[in-house]
C-alpha cells in the first residue's frame, strides 16, 4: 500500500520507525510538513521522501491512506479533504480537542465509507494483549476494583512551547494529551465507567492553561469501583500502572511488564518494565506497539474490516475525560450515559 505522512513534529519518530520496518508492505510516498527545518531534520533521520506539497499528496489517487500526526487543532479540515479524496486515515490521539468535534470527524469518515484508526497504541503491547486474554477468558474472575495511575513528569520547558497544554491547540492537559493512552487501555479491559467524582487543576509546579493533576473516583457499569490519578508534575516520572483487583487474582500491568498474583499463592510475571515516555523525554519508549498498530491498520484496509482501535472506540475515552473534567470543575458526581 502507499501512504502519506502529514505532520513531522515530535510524535513522528515512532511512526517513521514503524513504516521503515514495514517497508515490504507500505511505501511512503511523501512526508509533509509546512516547515522546511522539520522536513530537513526528518530527512536526515529517515530514508523516506519529504515534500512541501500537501495538495499533491491529497490529490494523488495512488495513495491509499494518510498517517495524520498534526496537533488536534489542525485536524478537521485535513480529515475533510482526505475523506473527499477517498483516503483512509490513521490519526494520532486525541480525535479532536472537544468531543463534539471528535464525533464530527468520526461521522465524516463513516459517511465516506473510509477506515479511520486512532493511535492508541498501548492496546498493542504484548503484555497488554496477554492481560486482555486473561480477562476475556475469565481466568481472573469477577472484577471488583480498578486502579489507574499515570505518574508522569514534564518540565516547564515542555509547556513553554507555543500552544502546548492549551485548550485552543490541545483541548486540555494531562488527561487528553498524556493519560488518554492508559485510560483507553484500561477501559478496553474493564468495560465502561458509569459515574465519576473528581478533583483536578494546575499545580504550582507548572505555568499552563489546562490541568496537570487529576484524581477521580470511578464506578464501573459492571459494578466495580475504581480510582484514577494522572499527573505530569511527579518528578522524575514513573511508569504508568493499571491494577485489576478480581475475585481470583490481582493483575498489575506496567509498560512491558505484567504480574498476576493469584489468591491461591501463585504469582506469574511476564516481561520486564520498560520506559514509556513518562519522564523528561516524552519520546523515550520503544516503537514495537506503534509498529503492531500500523500493521493492523494495513491489514484492516486490505481485509475491509475495522482496525482494532476505531474512531468510535476513541469516542468512549473522550466521553470519559469529559465526565472527569466536569466532575472536577463543578464538584459534582457525573453520570456517563451508557450505549
Amino acid at each position: 500500500m502507499r501512504c502519506a505522512v502529514i505532520g513531522l513534529g515530535m510524535a513522528v519518530t515512532p511512526h517513521a520507525k514503524s513504516l521503515v520496518d514495514l517497508a515490504d508492505r507500505v511505501e511512503v510516498v511523501g512526508a509533509y510538513s509546512p516547515t522546511e527545518a522539520r522536513r530537513n531534520e526528518f530527512a536526515k533521520k529517515f530514508n523516506l521522501p519529504v515534500t512541501s506539497n500537501l495538495d499533491g499528496l491529497i490529490d494523488d489517487p495512488s495513495i491509499d491512506y494518510a498517517v495524520l500526526l498534526t496537533p488536534p487543532n489542525a485536524r478537521m479540515e485535513l480529515v475533510r479533504r482526505l475523506a473527499d479524496a477517498g483516503k483512509h486515515i490513521l490519526m494520532e490521539k486525541p480525535v479532536e480537542r472537544t468531543t463534539a468535534a471528535a464525533e464530527e470527524i468520526v461521522a465524516m469518515a463513516e459517511r465516506a465509507g473510509l477506515t479511520l484508526g486512532i493511535v492508541l497504541q498501548h492496546r498493542f503491547r504484548t503484555v497488554a494483549e496477554q492481560l486482555a486474554s486473561l480477562v476475556t477468558g475469565g481466568t481472573l474472575g469477577e472484577l471488583a476494583a480498578v486502579n489507574i495511575v499515570v505518574p508522569w513528569w514534564r518540565g516547564q520547558s515542555y509547556y513553554d512551547e507555543p500552544g502546548r497544554g492549551t485548550y485552543e491547540r490541545d483541548g486540555g492537559g494531562v488527561l487528553i494529551s498524556q493519560a488518554i493512552h492508559t485510560i483507553d487501555l484500561a477501559l478496553s479491559l474493564t468495560g465502561p465507567v458509569s459515574e465519576v467524582v473528581a478533583v483536578g487543576g494546575t499545580t504550582p509546579i507548572h505555568r499552563m492553561e489546562s490541568e496537570d493533576y487529576v484524581a477521580a473516583g470511578l464506578r464501573f457499569a459492571g459494578g466495580a469501583m475504581g480510582s484514577l490519578m494522572a499527573t505530569t508534575s511527579l518528578y522524575p516520572g514513573a511508569p504508568e500502572r493499571i491494577e485489576l483487583l478480581c475475585s481470583n487474582a490481582t493483575a498489575a500491568l506496567s509498560p512491558g511488564g505484567l504480574t498476576v498474583a493469584y489468591h491461591d499463592g501463585r504469582v506469574e510475571e511476564t516481561g520486564e518494565i520498560q520506559s514509556s515516555g513518562g519522564g523528561a523525554d516524552p519520546m523515550d519508549f520503544p516503537h514495537d506497539a506503534h509498529r503492531a498498530l500500523h500493521a493492523d491498520f494495513v491489514d484492516a484496509i486490505a481485509a475491509g474490516r475495522p482496525p482494532r482501535v476505531t474512531g468510535r472506540d476513541a469516542l468512549t475515552v473522550h466521553h470519559f475525560i469529559d465526565a472527569v473534567m466536569t466532575a472536577a470543575r463543578d464538584g459534582t458526581r457525573v453520570r456517563i450515559p451508557q450505549p
